[in-house]
């Protein structure tokens, strides 16, 4: 049934008529041709998206005024071509008109063979940083696909795993579990980007167990593809590429694998993995980026060998890690939050470290040579700080511990953290005798909004995908 809205060349039709201008002015001032506009005009020919612009420019109109007409167009009026509505689909991804690529992608579904262009599309989408269009697409391809085992389906799971997560932890773990059960459909280089973005989600809610098993089955993989490469002596130009070179992730499993026996207690086991992935003399690559690269963790294991040391109880070690970050701006946050928790568990007085470093404190992204900190670990990491220095404020009965109870409180509606929840209730009902009534209010308050936030979030995870 042909829809009763009115056609763009109908609107090009009264804007000539409005104007008084002829055909070939029209095709002076858009610079399409004259022959070209009239077919258009008379229906004998579709508008092109190129005609489409020029049209929609020569009135002075917004790019996308005509956008909704032009699915009609598309499907409606004229048989659908892929020519006209791939340039139509990202154009309106760019824009925003998400509204636009539903329609188009609804329609195009219902023929199956649509499916790998429209998948196409969404790669570039998500490599563009067009994320919520791309989720649509990638949505809806699932759909057409979920009875089939393909790695296509996988991909567009892994994809939406990648855009789902966020700074709300439930999710997170929503988006996690959905995404493993796709995880070796993947092509390996796929599996160990998706390993390594697993590993960060379950790092962030301290499930340590997991994130080491995580982190395992990405050492092995990566040391399988790293030995049959060089073995072959090849250099993987037609073996799909991933995110890092494949010594990156040996290093990196190695890496996860000491900070979980840190997170465990086991300094012992945790040093003896920094001394591997401080070691790239294997590697057989020879370039810039591998001197950065191993460059990158001898710095990290430098800062951890002393950072064990600290949290093991060792207080003279305290003071050569303090010098030894302060010369390391993005890594004075991640060192302040080992530096609060043992001082709390050693009873230890850092006073003179908190207020050297005062200005790190308020939350903020952090970068390396391989990017920014993971932002889920870093948000995650920031309230439990606040926790903890409130732990360590009120030990000392300092002035204005409570406000970091409440800050940590505040952010955790974002976050979706239950035990960091917890923790604050826990800490704030023992020590309530000591606050204000101005601490009071603000405390009842934050609490109703978590449970108004948890509330909202339990009754719209039914829709997650």
């Amino acid at each position: 049934m042909v829809p009763t809205t009115t056609m763009i060349r109908d609107a090009l039709a009264t804007y000539l008529s409005q104007k008084g201008m002829s055909i070939n002015q029209f095709s002076g001032q858009s610079g399409i041709n004259s022959g070209t506009l009239s077919r258009i005009l008379s229906g004998q020919q579709p508008i092109a998206m190129n005609h489409l612009e020029r049209i929609t420019k020569a009135m002075d109109l917004p790019e996308d005024y005509f956008y909704s007409l032009y699915v009609d167009e598309c499907f409606y009026y004229s048989s659908p071509t892929w020519r006209r509505l791939r340039p139509f689909l990202v154009r309106s991804a760019a824009l925003g008109r998400l509204d636009c690529v539903e329609q188009v992608v609804q329609n195009l579904l219902e023929n199956l063979v649509y499916a790998p262009m429209l998948f196409e599309v969404a790669e570039g989408l998500f490599q563009e940083g067009l994320w919520q269009a791309a989720e649509l697409l990638y949505k809806n391809v699932s759909a057409s696909e979920k009875y089939q085992n393909s790695e296509r389906l996988a991909v567009c799971q892994y994809r939406l795993f990648r855009i789902a997560i966020g700074d709300d932890q439930t999710r997170n773990l929503q988006a996690a579990l959905l995404f493993e059960c796709y995880l070796d459909r993947l092509d390996e280089a796929d599996q160990l980007d998706g390993l390594k973005h697993l590993g960060h989600v379950y790092g962030s809610m301290n499930r340590w167990h997991k994130v080491d098993e995580l982190a395992k089955e990405m050492l092995q993989l990566a040391t399988l593809r790293y030995n049959l490469q060089r073995q072959s002596d090849r250099r993987e130009s037609n073996d799909k590429k991933t995110e890092k070179p494949l010594y990156f992730y040996i290093l990196y499993g190695q890496l996860i694998r000491s900070a979980v026996y840190e997170k465990l207690g086991d300094y012992q086991s945790a040093l003896d993995w920094v001394s591997l992935y401080m070691d790239g003399s294997w590697i057989q690559e020879d370039n810039e980026e591998v001197n950065r690269t191993v460059a990158q963790f001898q710095e990290w294991g430098a800062a951890n060998r002393l950072l064990y040391r600290v949290m093991a109880g060792q207080y003279e070690a305290l003071s050569e890690y303090v010098e030894y970050i302060s010369e390391r701006p993005n890594e004075i946050f991640i060192a302040l939050y080992s530096i609060i928790l043992s001082a709390n568990r050693y009873y230890w007085n850092v006073d003179y470290i908190l207020e050297r470093f005062a200005s790190y404190i308020p939350y903020r992204t952090y970068s390396t040579e391989f990017g920014d900190y993971n932002r889920q670990i870093i948000s995650d990491q920031h309230s439990r700080f606040l926790v903890e220095l409130a732990v360590y404020y009120l030990r000392n009965k300092q002035n204005d511990e409570f406000i970091f109870v409440l800050q940590s409180l505040e952010s955790n509606p974002t976050i979706n953290n239950e035990s960091i929840t917890i923790a604050c209730v826990d800490l704030f009902e023992q020590y309530q005798y000591e606050a204000g009534e101005e601490e009071m209010e603000r405390y009842k308050l934050l609490i109703r909004t978590v449970k108004n936030s948890n509330a909202k979030k339990i009754h719209s995870s039914s829709s997650f995908v």
